[in-house]
């Protein structure tokens, strides 16, 4: 399995711009389909972005779609969640995960692989 870890969240005001960071390790990280949720304090996790192995395909809801941008850089072994235009209403811990599947999924439990979630906050 992979371990992924969060990073670059943060506080930010409206309108603003965060890169979060999800860094993996333990195997061949370009072989996993990874994705992008978040959840809100009592809410449902939701997809916000993914991208599948090797750069094939990228998918985003449409509350961000035009706004976020995935990425990811094998040879670092590296996805990012490039945020621009930042609302209040993208407050939430963001999390990614990952699962060795060529495909997309927009359902949270089709991956098996986690981190453990970093907070943004988007200030008013």
């Amino acid at each position: 399995q992979v371990q992924l870890v969060e990073s670059g969240g943060g506080l930010v005001q409206a309108g603003g711009s965060l890169r979060l960071s999800c860094a993996a390790s333990g195997r061949t990280f370009s072989r996993y389909t990874v994705g992008w949720f978040r959840q809100v304090l009592g809410k449902e996790r939701e997809f916000v972005a993914g991208i599948s192995w090797s750069d094939t395909r990228t998918l985003y809801a449409d509350s961000v779609k035009g706004r976020f941008t995935v990425s990811r850089d094998n040879a670092k072994n590296t996805v990012y969640l490039q945020m621009n235009s930042l609302k209040p209403e993208d407050t939430a811990v963001y999390f990614c995960a990952a699962e060795p599947h060529p495909a997309l999924q927009v359902v949270g439990t089709w991956y098996n692989y986690w981190g453990q979630g970093i907070q943004v906050t988007v200030s008013s």
